[in-house]
């Protein structure tokens, strides 16, 4: 059944994959990307009760989503090297943890920007945003580990695990709205029932939303060929690529 997948655990033919695909996906992230965002800032409808602050959403609430899971991705890569010893899934996660530090950076500093109008103050010990915090310190040691140890391999079975460890905080960030009693609002398009936003609103941001997406796979994409790159450079082949690009 997995078989298809089996030639992509040798680094050179996920380089090729990832040459096909990214320019590709670089143009899906700047239509989507551009389109969500001019339509959510300039076209959307203000907020009855928040005027036009609320319209940091399109960009607040992609980038706290896939700080998640670029996160989850990385866990699973994580435990695809520390099962199957696959070298390819072990570069992936130095190429995932910049890019959803990244997105986390933006999600905490969005949010801030946010929350002084409306709560009147930056930042407050509240469980959604502490937890988000706690996923930016949790990349930070996943990177720190990977180039913590003389061995590359050591250190990328260390990143892997705390990888699979920090994966409990994604529940914590996504459910802490329902459990504990805090000043942030709670989920408006992941409920089960209808979403509590106006479709002039849902639709651009479910685009930006997308935009995200390809955003954050473009990006690893890129930094994934450079981490193939660096440890294959010894080879024919990754010599004759870079000369290529």
């Amino acid at each position: 059944m997995w078989r298809w997948l089996h030639p992509y655990a040798k680094p050179e033919a996920t380089y090729n994959l990832l040459q096909k695909l990214l320019p590709w996906f670089v143009a899906l992230t700047l239509v989507t990307l551009i389109t969500g965002v001019i339509w959510g800032l300039a076209f959307a409808p203000g907020d009855y009760q928040q005027g036009d602050s609320y319209r940091i959403i399109f960009l607040h609430v992609p980038a706290a989503i896939f700080s998640m899971g670029a996160y989850m991705g990385m866990a699973i890569m994580g435990g695809i090297a520390l099962i199957w010893q696959i070298k390819t899934a072990e570069w992936a996660i130095p190429a995932i943890a910049p890019v959803g530090a990244a997105l986390t950076v933006v999600a905490l500093l969005t949010g801030a920007i946010w929350g002084k109008p409306m709560w009147g103050t930056w930042w407050v010990w509240d469980a959604r945003l502490t937890s988000e915090l706690i996923l930016l310190f949790l990349y930070v040691g996943v990177m720190a580990l990977y180039f913590a140890f003389d061995d590359a391999r050591t250190g990328a079975k260390a990143a892997a695990i705390l990888s699979l460890v920090g994966v409990i905080n994604l529940p914590i960030i996504h459910f802490s709205v329902e459990w504990w009693n805090t000043l942030h609002q709670g989920a408006t398009i992941t409920k089960f029932e209808r979403p509590s936003i106006a479709a002039s609103m849902l639709i651009p941001l479910l685009i930006c939303l997308a935009g995200f997406a390809f955003l954050t796979v473009s990006l690893v994409m890129m930094r994934l060929k450079n981490e193939i790159l660096r440890h294959e450079l010894h080879r024919t082949w990754a010599q004759q690529r870079l000369e290529q690009d």
